[in-house]
């Protein structure tokens, strides 16, 4: 089943634009903040559809508090509760990883992941 896509491919390129511009700056994470709140959520959102395009399932609930969450990575679904496979990290660490400026294991400290499926890494950079 596809992803019901909620951002536009224009309203994402733009705001992964001036994401990667804030992450290839000399302060990444204080330009990063500096963003709008809403080119922020844009730009996690947009990953995040991609990563439940690109690995589509269930088993595996990626979340970036406070703008998104995701199901992806096939394999067996969770129907109540908290999912067995968890994924939290924090916005800018998010965005670093999926864009490729950073790596999962770079950013181990940073990110939450329970259960077995919840290793991303081999399914980074996204874009």
């Amino acid at each position: 089943m596809a992803i019901r896509r909620r951002i536009s491919e224009d309203d994402g390129a733009a705001a992964i634009s001036a994401v990667r511009a804030a992450l290839s700056s000399d302060s990444p994470e204080a330009s990063f903040q500096a963003l709008s709140r809403n080119q922020r959520a844009t730009a996690v959102r947009y990953l995040l559809e991609e990563l439940a395009t690109l690995s589509p399932g269930n088993s595996v609930e990626a979340r970036v508090p406070p703008f998104g969450v995701t199901q992806c990575i096939a394999g067996p679904r969770h129907t109540r509760g908290t999912p067995p496979n968890v994924v939290e990290i924090d916005a800018f660490t998010w965005c670093s990883v999926a864009l490729g400026v950073s790596t999962w294991e770079e950013n181990a400290t940073k990110i939450s992941a329970s259960g077995l499926r919840s290793d991303l890494s081999d399914r980074m950079p996204i874009l």
